[in-house]
Parts: C-alpha cells; sequence; structure tokens
C-alpha cells in the first residue's frame, strides 16, 4: 500500500554535512558518491562556499542546499556594527555578553529591518550560486523558552514554567516596535507566557522574516527549505516558531525522540500531526545517536513512511550497518 507521500510527492532523503577540507578530489567524490549509491538524494551543507565540495557533490547527482544559521549569528561584522541587534531576556541581558545555555547561543532579532536586510543579502550571495539548489534555514527562532525535557538536568533547570532568564526579546528595538503596534511595553505584562499578542508579535517576526529570506531564494529561482522543531505546536511553545505559516517548499522537523525522553513510536505520532497541519513535504528529521539499535532506526524510517512523510534526513555519522538498515527501509 503506497503512503500519503508516495500520492503527493517524489521521496527525497537528505544529509546534514560540512566541509571536508583535508579530503582530495577524488576522495570528494567517492564520498558523495557512495552517499548517492545509499539512497541519498540531496545534502544540506553548511559550511558556505566551497567550489571543490560543490563539484562532487554535483557531480554525484545530489542536490545541494546551503545550510545557514539564521537568527542565531555571530558574526564578526554584526559584533562590530550592531551589538544592539542581540536580542535581550527579560532581565535585560544581552545574547552579546550572555548568552544562554551555551556560548554559541548569540541570538539576533528578527524585528530589526536591519537585521532582516543583512540576513537578504546573505542569502542572495549565496542564492546566486549556479551549483545550489536551495537555502536550507536553520536556527531560525527565538532561543528556547522550554529546552526538551531529556536537556533539563543537563542545564540543571525547571522549566515547568517559563522563566525570565530564557524568555526573549525584550531589547530596545523590539519594545520599541510592539509599543508603536499595541501601545504597551512588553516589559510591563505581567504573564508574557499567556499574552497573546506578546506570543503571537514574536511569532510573526520570524514568519516575517522567513517570508523575506523566501523572495530572496525566489529571485534566484531557488528553493526554501528549514530545520524546525518537532511539530507546530511545540515549535510555538518551546522556541516562538509558528513554522506551519512559513513559505516553504519543505520542512524537515527534527524529531529527535531520545531528546523528549520519547520512544521510537513517538516519531510516527509528530509526523502525523505535521502531515494533518502543512501542505508542504515533511522530510522526517532522525538524530543518530537516538538510534544507534538498528531495529530503532528501521522504526523510525518505517513509521515516517506510514504517516506520510516524503522521506528522512538524517543527522549525525551514519554507520555501514545503519546504511544498510537505511537501504533496507526507505521507499
Amino acid at each position: 500500500m503506497k503512503s500519503p507521500a508516495d500520492l503527493q510527492y517524489s521521496p527525497k532523503y537528505w544529509i546534514w554535512t560540512g566541509a571536508h577540507t583535508s579530503s582530495t578530489q577524488a576522495e570528494l567524490k567517492s564520498l558523495y558518491q557512495g552517499l548517492k549509491s545509499h539512497g541519498i538524494t540531496g545534502v544540506f551543507f553548511g559550511d558556505g562556499i566551497q567550489p571543490k565540495e560543490f563539484d562532487a557533490i554535483k557531480s554525484a547527482g545530489l542536490e545541494l542546499h546551503s545550510w545557514i544559521w539564521t537568527t542565531n549569528r555571530w558574526d564578526p561584522w554584526i559584533r562590530e556594527h550592531h551589538p544592539d541587534w542581540y536580542m535581550v531576556n527579560r532581565l535585560g541581558e544581552s545574547c552579546f555578553d550572555h548568552p544562554p545555555y551555551v556560548d554559541y547561543y548569540r541570538w539576533v532579532s528578527p524585528v530589526i529591518p536591519g537585521f532582516v536586510r543583512y540576513m537578504q543579502e546573505q542569502v542572495e550571495e549565496i542564492a546566486c550560486h549556479h551549483a545550489i539548489d536551495g537555502i536550507h534555514l536553520d536556527y531560525v527562532r527565538y532561543p528556547d523558552i522550554v529546552l526538551p525535557r531529556a536537556l533539563w538536568s543537563k542545564y540543571n533547570v525547571d522549566e515547568t514554567e517559563e522563566l525570565p532568564q530564557y524568555d526573549y526579546c525584550y531589547s530596545s528595538h523590539t519594545r520599541s516596535a510592539f509599543k508603536h503596534k499595541f501601545g504597551r511595553d512588553p516589559m510591563d505584562i505581567k504573564n508574557p507566557a499567556s499574552d497573546q499578542e506578546w506570543l503571537h508579535f514574536r511569532y510573526d517576526s520570524v514568519t516575517n522574516l522567513v517570508k523575506s529570506l523566501h523572495e530572496s531564494a525566489r529571485h534566484h529561482n531557488k528553493q526554501l527549505t528549514a530545520a524546525v522543531f518537532p511539530t507546530p505546536r511545540l515549535a510555538r511553545k518551546m522556541v516562538r516558531q509558528d513554522w506551519d505559516k512559513w513559505p516553504l517548499d519543505a520542512a524537515c522537523p527534527m524529531i529527535y525522540n531520545g531528546f523528549y525522553n520519547k520512544p521510537v513510536e513517538w516519531i510516527g505520532e509528530m509526523v502525523l500531526e505535521n502531515i494533518q497541519t502543512v501542505t508542504f513535504p515533511i522530510y522526517c528529521g532522525l538524530y543518530m545517536p537516538d538510534l544507534e539499535k538498528d531495529q530503532d532506526f528501521a522504526k523510525a524510517i518505517q513509521l515516517a513512511k506510514l504517516r506520510g512523510a516524503a522521506g528522512v534526513s538524517l543527522f549525525g555519522s551514519v554507520s555501514d550497518a545503519a546504511w544498510a538498515t537505511f537501504e533496507q527501509n526507505r521507499w
């Protein structure tokens, strides 16, 4: 029996990867031809423009999407010229010098028009490259107001309730924009976790950024895809990400069951929720360290197919045994 995805989209299979700077051209060709032989159809490549690697990817017959970080940026130019662009939490701490959770969490506000233009320029610069088929957005959201449950102990937090040190953005730019629209300062909101205007203002700020980047990609006839949280429902709650409203060619929800202390069956549940919510293809994001047992990896792929995904996307190293499992279970 065909799955719903078979009836709508040709299956595709993706892997996230970066540059192999020490590899020879022959080694690169062998690497990407190997991915193609396993059944991978496209790569999300995360290290900018790499002509030598691009040649190997395209000669193997793979799709190439440039994987970029979006609102999590530690760019030298922004650091030097616009430290004021960085998000500020409810305690008044800026990601510029007080990043939450980990040092690389340096988030920039999507409310700021100058930052939107900056990201459009970044996308335009990449999208004009002839080898690139699409732009793949990652970290296109706010910082985690709620971490996946399995990470609470790692960071010594209890996020049953929203905590002010992880609640963003209260920068002067964002507060002014919200006040201009709604006539009140978000710092005066008593219950920000339930204030609909304030919640949707932030959801919409990310959505509007994605719409702008979609226009930039389309200007060069390139696709736009994104790595997103497991479902729009969870994404709104955890990172202010309303991704079912985005103009995407496809989404890769990161359905990393181990992060949520969930069994493999949860992957199928999340895929089905997404299929019932959006109209673009869903490529189920699988986190390989969570699926080290071959039977778990096989079940994850089977559930993604059964629940209507148009394929899967793999994050992490893939063993020879896992490749064999992938080849036996892809559709």
